[in-house]
């Protein structure tokens, strides 16, 4: 073989480094001159009973799931216009759950500017039971916890400050998969962009058999067994 032909498999390929110079255009870093923080940053401690009046017993209640089925109509939006968990679904809230999210935020979050304020009350509705192997009868059991009923779109918890929301998106999804029910960390652009989403959804179905057109008319005589909840939401909420 022809010696210069083994130098030039020695050698490998040729490679070509070519630079190329060019404008950068970073944009500015976000200022949050605007925001003030409050005193005190961290979330409140939650009571585990309602305080009631030492000459009133603690009153029973039934279930009432209406208290968490539909749509939420009032704390569906962030107050701060920046980040927070949102339920998607309904549901009920322990005090074991309320320590969970301020042990957690509390631990997690930079105080010197960040903030955290709830959006829910604290547990009120009592929840009774009565004990294994009991004989039926007897009236009703013994009040065993309070809990929060909690509706589909209902601001958990809000969290603000001079902060990104990649800094505080993980721990708010740790705290959301550690609830009862659905829920998601959420910022006001994501919120946004959801509306939108429906909306545009809706203007733009090409499909006229929706559910709400097929429950209205009563096809395949779907209304001998859906339930009213269905009648009323079109089978959107559970």
């Amino acid at each position: 073989m022809n010696p210069s032909k083994l130098l030039s498999l020695s050698r490998g390929p040729t490679i070509s480094f070519i630079q190329i110079c060019g404008m950068k255009n970073f944009k500015p870093p976000l200022t949050y001159d605007h925001i003030e923080l409050p005193e005190k940053p961290k979330l409140k401690f939650i009571d585990k009973l309602p305080t009631l009046p030492p000459n009133i017993r603690p009153p029973k209640m039934q279930k009432r799931l209406r208290y968490m089925r539909g749509p939420e109509d009032v704390h569906n939006f962030l107050l701060h216009k920046q980040y927070g968990i949102m339920a998607l679904g309904g549901g009920r809230l322990r005090w074991g759950h309320f320590e969970m999210i301020r042990l957690t935020i509390g631990r997690k979050m930079d105080l010197s500017r960040m903030f955290a304020a709830w959006r829910v009350d604290s547990p009120w509705q009592p929840v009774t039971k009565r004990g294994q192997g009991t004989r039926l009868g007897g009236g009703k059991g013994a009040i065993d916890h309070y809990v929060t009923p909690i509706k589909a779109g209902r601001i958990i918890v809000e969290l603000g400050g001079k902060c990104d929301f990649k800094e505080v998106e993980p721990f708010l999804t740790d705290i959301a998969n550690k609830l009862p029910f659905k829920a998601m960390a959420v910022s006001q652009k994501i919120i946004e962009q959801m509306n939108d989403r429906e909306k545009w959804e809706e203007e733009n179905n090409i499909n006229p058999y929706t559910m709400k057109y097929m429950i209205q008319n009563n096809m395949g005589g779907c209304h001998q067994w859906i339930s009213p909840w269905d009648l009323k939401y079109f089978c959107k909420y559970i």
